[in-house]
């Protein structure tokens, strides 16, 4: 059988391995907080903001974030339907309503002018997700939120090295999140980061991290509120510096993948890769195609060809509106629309051209067989 390709693995050297070997026989006692403080310094550094707080997942860092902004019962918070229910699995259990609105049919992330028509008075804030690297339309979201006076928050799980306008994603709203997967661009293996520039509002979230304790509190083991656990090991963060050391050659790889597909696919008017306007810079985490509804190409069919090849098929977000436990809402027409069109192209690091052909000849494939 031919090598199995994946649709994405992280990139680990020595580099990392001889961080994490460090943490592991030197990380404790005094020095048991050494790397997490470190991987917050260089990753907020990176992002050019003034806070970072190292967290064990993307969904904690959102749950913290919307429980600092007093998100709870009876409110509402704007989501793109397009959308992995990481976003607002935090919001459900905060007792608040995700209320779901449709997408951009070019970038596939969150549709301004839907935002503006889906306030109401129980509006506590929107959250723009940046998806599969793609980016939100910022301006115009960030003036949304100015007249009504909401909270924007970025979901930039998936879009470390994706820039709009001069501005690095996560870094514009309200507060900012990101995830560390495996899958990702930048790993701990599981763990997230919340990045803000409030020292107000970092303070709260720095509380809730630590059970509720602030660092003001001259008791000892004496929390002021009830808070949560979502710190990022000390081993996990070791891995991450050396991550951040790499940073801009993993991004770069990455795009150099993206722009390959690209240029192999753009012979085909029927395909619709990720959105990279003048003025953005796509992180290209995960390579996107979707095909056009005369194309007759499926997503049953691309998943298919693909196992046939030994090649990961991974599947486009389902609207989180067709989830059986949320109201169904099939006025979300792109959201509900493009999954059954597209998939996820293999783009981990270490692939090579030739790994690439082969997904390509894939895709040619279908256009030209079926």
């Amino acid at each position: 059988m031919t090598k199995r390709i994946y649709y994405t693995k992280p990139s680990i050297t020595e580099l990392e391995i001889s961080l994490a070997n460090d943490s592991v026989k030197n990380g404790w006692g005094d020095k048991c907080y050494e790397y997490i403080n470190r991987f917050e310094k260089l990753f907020s550094e990176h992002l050019g903001v003034k806070y970072a707080l190292a967290t064990s997942s993307c969904t904690g860092a959102l749950h913290m974030g919307f429980s600092a902004l007093g998100v709870g019962p009876g409110d509402e918070v704007i989501v793109a339907d397009t959308n992995w229910i990481a976003t607002i699995a935090p919001i459900v259990h905060l007792g608040a309503t995700p209320v779901f609105v449709d997408v951009l049919s070019d970038s596939w992330c969150i549709d301004p002018n839907k935002i503006e028509q889906a306030i109401t008075p129980k509006t506590k804030a929107i959250v723009a997700v940046h998806l599969y690297g793609n980016l939100c339309e910022m301006d115009s979201i960030l003036a949304i939120g100015a007249k009504h006076n909401l909270p924007i928050i970025e979901d930039a799980a998936e879009a470390v090295g994706s820039v709009y306008k001069g501005r690095k994603a996560g870094s514009m709203g309200v507060f900012g999140t990101f995830s560390f997967h495996g899958t990702k661009t930048i790993t701990t293996g599981e763990g997230g980061m919340l990045v803000c520039n409030d020292e107000q509002f970092f303070k709260k979230v720095e509380t809730l991290s630590n059970h509720g304790r602030s660092k003001e509190q001259t008791k000892q083991f004496w929390p002021d509120i009830v808070g949560f656990k979502y710190k990022m090991s000390n081993i996990q963060a070791a891995i991450g510096c050396g991550q951040m050391q790499r940073i801009e050659d993993l991004i770069q790889r990455k795009r150099s993948i993206f722009h390959y597909y690209r240029e192999a696919l753009s012979q085909y008017s029927c395909i619709q890769i990720n959105s990279e306007p003048s003025y953005v810079i796509n992180g290209c985490w995960m390579p996107t195609i979707v095909f056009s509804d005369d194309s007759g190409v499926t997503r049953e069919l691309l998943v298919k060809e693909f196992i046939k090849e030994n090649i990961d098929a991974r599947v486009f977000f389902w609207p989180l509106s067709s989830l059986d436990f949320f109201k169904s809402n099939t006025n979300n027409v792109q959201a509900h629309r493009l999954p059954s069109q597209a998939i996820n192209l293999p783009s981990y690091h270490e692939m090579t051209k030739d790994d690439q052909n082969r997904v390509i000849g894939v895709i040619r494939s279908c256009i030209e067989n079926f």
